[in-house]
């Protein structure tokens, strides 16, 4: 072997081992903030390079890096193992990988507020902070049911993309959360922050609804954060 084709099996297998301990940081994380279901259920994946993608092998409570797998966008399992429970959702990954090139990292939950608005089939409005911060100035949209991992569910979110060139999250209905950034920390931050808005979002209809932003909230935040980090 030369020492170029050397160097690049080296580089290939610290970037992945790099994406694996992002990700289990992640799933970490959000068990952390207290935004996921009783059951804990999720799935995460991290892009690798020639439409290949790190997943979660059907669990993630205690993740380790070592635990996850290597996964083709085709579904095939190329390294590790997988439950049926995460080879099902394979396809809910790749159709995402596939439609946005820069999103490096997805995680799905079922966190129960923003799950609470995918069962009602009601679009998530962003009118909290932490949702503009994190990514999604815009209202979490709404894809249409289809069975788990299905050609359906998956069309369903190829269409959403499509329609929503900007979002970064979606609900999926009757069934949960799909959140889509440019690495692992910056996805598990927005489903906090989505999870967050979508709790205050029901408890603000307890005392006459919640209210939207003023007009330029978006720029007046990017102003803000632009001052701190310049």
């Amino acid at each position: 072997m030369s020492d170029t084709t050397g160097n690049s099996t080296t580089s290939d297998a610290q970037t992945r081992q790099a994406r694996a301990v992002r990700l289990a940081e992640a799933a970490d994380q959000l068990f952390r903030a207290g935004v996921m279901s009783h059951s804990g259920h999720a799935n995460l994946s991290a892009r690798l390079d020639g439409e290949r993608m790190l997943l979660t092998p059907g669990f993630v409570r205690g993740l380790r890096p070592e635990q996850l797998a290597v996964v083709g966008f085709d579904g095939q399992v190329l390294e590790g193992e997988l439950q049926s429970v995460s080879a099902e959702i394979i396809a809910m990954h790749s159709v995402v990988y596939r439609a946005r090139p820069h999103v490096g990292a997805i995680i799905h939950t079922h966190s129960p507020a923003a799950t609470a608005f995918a069962v009602a089939h009601r679009p998530l409005p962003c009118r909290t902070e932490p949702m503009l911060r994190f990514g999604q100035a815009e209202e979490v949209p709404v894809v249409p049911w289809g069975p788990r991992g299905s050609d359906v569910s998956v069309r369903g979110i190829a269409d959403v993309l499509e329609q929503r060139p900007t979002t970064a999250a979606a609900l999926l209905a009757n069934h949960g959360l799909l959140v889509f950034g440019p690495d692992p920390a910056a996805a598990a931050h927005l489903v906090v922050g989505v999870e967050e808005s979508a709790e205050a979002e029901i408890a603000a209809a307890a005392i006459g609804g919640a209210v939207d932003f003023p007009p330029g909230a978006q720029e007046a935040v990017r102003a803000s954060i632009a001052r701190v980090t310049a």
